[in-house]
């Protein structure tokens, strides 16, 4: 295979000398592709991290191919990698029909969850052609029995190959009959909020145990307002903490950063109706599940959801309030950079005086961090698990 694999980069997002933008199930999948000699505009591509398996069948003569990609920062790097490479000749889309009418190869990197893999499974065996194939791939330790499970709810025929190079290929066919309804998005209610959730948004329709904290804490300090609650720290000297500034600009804007399914964003919007609300995610699934829930809660015309990396699209110094529930793992492990690149954002998009509610893991011990970054940083609830801190922009 003569593509130029290591000229494609991972930006947006990290790279490093040991970091690559490809790993060798995309290399799998791509000669399994070019085995089947499918035509090119038969061809669907889902979850191609940074296009590496879309640009090798491009540059292979494949004209037309559709690809999904759920992250923004995997869009981005597609787009990026496109160019650089001068490589045209493939669409993107979102999960829809669009993407899949009259498929009949489905390349699939498998996701984490299999909520999500559900999901993709029935709208293969939905919307794709009658005599569609979805090979989906992975690395070997991450694979699990489970995902032959799932496929086998939408496909007769599930098949694992042998392990190739750390990576292994699951192959579907035969799709089954589908509901006539899809199973998602799914519904659940939380004493007043509905969350709506597609397979792919982290906790799907649950109200994940970070965000419970972070709502409880602010109804608990701030009552009816999220924007003027007592510090309650009890060792930090709290004097040094300034009193937010009160915007004079009408409307007030808050940002829900890295919104998940909107449950952060809804219950702010649904408690100040004097308030805009942006939810931002770099999520497609997140973003979808958001945009339903603000739906769900009748609060569509005052929230904007966007799809988008760490607030990127969002300008400098035009926000009155944060709200962050920042994730604490990448991948399998703890790790604080996800988190440190959302507070960066927050204290660029913040106004001076403004005001970031931010709930993390206690034994992360974000708050010298968060002082660092957006200013005086007091504490407002702390459990054996949860840590919910205010910080105010210098």
């Amino acid at each position: 295979m003569d593509f130029p694999f290591a000229r494609l980069r991972r930006w947006p997002d990290v790279e490093a000398d040991n970091l690559q933008a490809h790993d060798a199930t995309d290399l799998l999948l791509v000669e399994r592709a070019l085995a089947l000699g499918v035509e090119g505009r038969e061809i669907a591509v889902i979850g191609d991290e940074y296009g590496a398996i879309t640009l090798s069948l491009t540059d292979a003569g494949l004209d037309g191919i559709r690809v999904h990609q759920d992250l923004a920062t995997g869009r981005r790097a597609l787009a990026r990698n496109a160019d650089e490479l001068g490589l045209l000749g493939f669409s993107t889309h979102e999960l829809d029909e669009s993407l899949l009418d009259g498929a009949r190869l489905v390349l699939l990197q498998l996701p984490k969850a299999l909520a999500e893999l559900e999901e993709i499974a029935d709208a293969v065996a939905r919307w794709a052609a009658p005599d569609v194939v979805l090979v989906a791939g992975g690395r070997v330790k991450h694979m699990t029995i489970a995902q032959n499970d799932v496929l086998g709810r939408s496909f007769a025929q599930v098949h694992a190959q042998r392990a190739e190079r750390k990576s292994r290929l699951i192959v579907a066919s035969e799709p089954r009959a589908v509901p006539v309804t899809s199973p998602f998005p799914v519904t659940a209610e939380h004493g007043g909020l509905t969350l709506v959730a597609h397979g792919g948004a982290f906790a799907g329709a649950k109200l994940d145990i970070g965000t419970r904290v972070l709502l409880g804490a602010l109804r608990q300090a701030q009552g009816p307002s999220f924007r003027h609650a007592p510090d309650t720290d009890t060792d930090t000297d709290t004097d040094s903490v300034a009193e937010p500034v009160e915007a004079s600009r009408v409307p007030l804007i808050a940002v829900d950063l890295g919104c998940g399914t909107g449950a952060l964003a809804a219950s702010y919007a649904l408690a100040h109706p004097e308030f805009r609300v942006i939810a931002t995610d770099r999520s497609a699934a997140a973003v979808a599940s958001a945009r339903a829930t603000m739906a769900a809660n009748g609060v569509a015309d005052r929230v904007t959801v966007m799809h988008d990396d760490a607030g990127s699209e969002l300008a400098d110094a035009s926000a009155d309030v944060v709200l962050l529930n920042p994730p604490f793992h990448l991948g399998s492990s703890v790790h604080t950079g996800a988190a440190t690149r959302l507070f960066e954002a927050a204290a660029r998009i913040l106004r001076p005086g403004g005001e970031l509610f931010t709930v993390f893991n206690s034994s992360l011990g974000y708050r010298a961090e968060l002082t660092r970054l957006i200013g005086p940083t007091a504490q407002l609830e702390r459990t054996p698990k949860f840590t919910v801190t205010r910080s105010i922009r210098r």
